[in-house]
């Protein structure tokens, strides 16, 4: 079952600055060979739900496995039948930006505009 999943999986208590420990993380998914996408505070994966959850797993034990205390957050999406959620849900979100961006036509225009569809004039 195709599942896309957003993840934040982080060292807890190694000091301030995080960037070596997460890239371990995120090396991890990207050699996993799911597609998948970092963000400044999420790293989605999509899949099927064992491959992903997999995925998940080792990434977090590459951190737990040296002692470091290890804080997972993950928000899963689990869509059947649906494939191409990671660039399917960004397309669409844009399309209906893009309409609510239009600026709406005033009645005149839209009576003007459906007459001259049927070939009257005003």
């Amino acid at each position: 079952m195709n599942t896309l999943i957003a993840v934040a999986i982080a060292p807890v208590g190694v000091g301030e600055e995080l960037s070596k420990y997460v890239a371990e993380v995120v090396k991890v998914i990207r050699e996993s060979g799911l597609p998948n996408k970092t963000y400044s505070m999420f790293t989605e994966i999509e899949g099927d739900w064992d491959s992903v959850m997999a995925v998940v797993k080792r990434a977090t034990f590459v951190l737990a496995e040296k002692g470091i205390r290890t804080e997972v957050v993950l928000k899963a999406d689990i869509r059947p039948g649906v494939e191409n959620m990671m660039e399917g849900k960004i397309e669409r979100l844009d399309e209906a930006v893009e309409e609510i961006q239009q600026p709406s036509s005033s009645v005149e225009d839209k009576v003007r505009n459906t007459l001259r569809r049927f070939g009257g004039r005003r």
